[in-house]
């Protein structure tokens, strides 16, 4: 028997748990894991809630009695809406224990962010403003892989799902009646591709890396084979990637890619324990990429500075992106990015733009405002009783 009555330790627990769970239309979902020594994150709590059941599941202690299904079976089940918050990293680790992206779901922050609350609120401070509860912080940092869990420990990870459901109703009504509805499952379409993005095949990997954009179409080559190498051989140790190699290694590899173990020793960053493990296939993997003809080279944005001009430009769109945020009290990091910004000034032709802010509801609350300033079809002015800026046809 359980020491905690929210607390499911055995495979017997979770049968009676998943019991109340499955005839439930909306789950509440979190989880606690440790990340730092593991290629997957370690799992080690569930945190579960529906409107009259609230649980913590020790995921290794019912593990070690047998595969969860009855559980994952819960979480890909469409006929139950899953609620999380800041959701990206819980969807990832039920992606690969539950094997798919829990779906539907409903993410607390993104929705937040659309009604007025900020980019990127943080749990405490949403249940705070939402539901009037101040809730403790003393186990932030806690390591949740020792054991055994104290009874405060537990409570604290309880309360990540306890007020979720509440957070949704109050989100979900004010979304419905800003019509934004429809908006805010857009964004959660596009949190689904990101969760997709980060399982992409190694040789997509690269991307990731901070700085590829500044390489050579051949160096990029080099960076390319060797991120997709440090792939494997991280998932086949199952440790960080950065414990097999740091991206700035690999960046620094492929601007000056060694051709000899000597080089490959001298190398800053790179730990001679890793030299001695895999030297060889570190270069191989080099040569295979230096050898690659000019066609299989990746493709590199090319580097274009902005003219000067295009920067007080760039200032006068956030500032009209800033008043229409406010004006529908949305955080304005929703909206577009400094880049998404100057790439729209800076388009020869602003009609094969592929950005966030040309699509969908960004468009028709934001985007084809832009467009038309940079057109000159509209004019600004400031008004002068309440100091906010007004976008006004130059016709008129």
């Amino acid at each position: 028997m359980s020491r905690h009555p929210h607390y499911i330790t055995s495979r017997e627990a979770l049968h009676e748990l998943c019991g109340h769970l499955k005839g439930s239309r909306r789950l509440a979902l979190d989880t606690e894991f440790v990340g730092e020594d593991s290629f997957v994150p370690k799992l080690e709590l569930i945190q579960v809630a529906t409107e009259t059941t609230a649980a913590v599941i020790d995921f290794p202690a019912v593990q070690a009695e047998g595969p969860l299904d009855m559980l994952w079976d819960i979480i890909r089940n469409p006929a139950i809406q899953k609620v999380v918050h800041a959701g990206r990293q819980d969807l990832d680790l039920f992606a690969v224990h539950a094997g798919e992206i829990p779906k539907p779901f409903f993410d607390t922050q993104i929705a937040a962010a659309m009604v007025g609350f900020g980019a990127q609120v943080a749990y405490s401070n949403l249940v705070q403003r939402v539901h009037g509860t101040k809730l403790a912080k003393a186990h932030t940092f806690t390591n949740w892989s020792a054991r055994p869990l104290s009874p405060d420990q537990l409570a604290y990870a309880l309360e990540d799902v306890t007020f979720l459901l509440a957070i949704h109703d109050h989100l979900h009504g004010r979304l419905s009646r800003l019509g934004r509805l429809e908006w805010v499952h857009e964004e959660f379409s596009r949190l689904e591709g990101a969760v997709a993005d980060t399982r992409r095949e190694p040789q997509e990997r690269y991307q990731r890396v901070r700085g590829w954009d500044t390489l050579k179409p051949k160096s990029a080559a080099v960076l390319r084979e060797l991120a997709a190498w440090r792939e494997g051989e991280a998932k086949r140790r199952n440790v960080p990637r950065g414990r097999v190699m740091r991206d700035e290694v690999l960046l620094q590899l492929a601007r000056h890619p060694p051709r000899h173990l000597h080089e490959l020793r001298v190398v800053r960053g790179l730990h001679g324990s890793e030299v001695d493990r895999n030297g060889e296939a570190i270069l191989g993997t080099i040569q295979a990429a230096l050898a690659l003809p000019p066609s299989a080279w990746p493709e590199v944005p090319k580097e274009r500075k902005p003219e000067p001009e295009s920067a007080g430009l760039v200032e006068f769109l956030q500032a009209v992106m800033k008043a229409r945020a406010l004006e529908e009290e949305i955080a304005p990091a929703l909206l577009a990015t400094t880049a998404d910004l100057q790439a729209l000034v800076d388009a020869k032709d602003r009609t094969q733009l592929d950005l966030p802010l040309l699509k969908g509801w960004r468009r028709e609350l934001l985007g084809d405002t832009l467009l038309r300033l940079l057109e000159g079809k509209l004019s600004v002015r400031i008004d002068p009783a309440s100091g906010t800026l007004i976008c006004a046809d130059r016709s008129t």
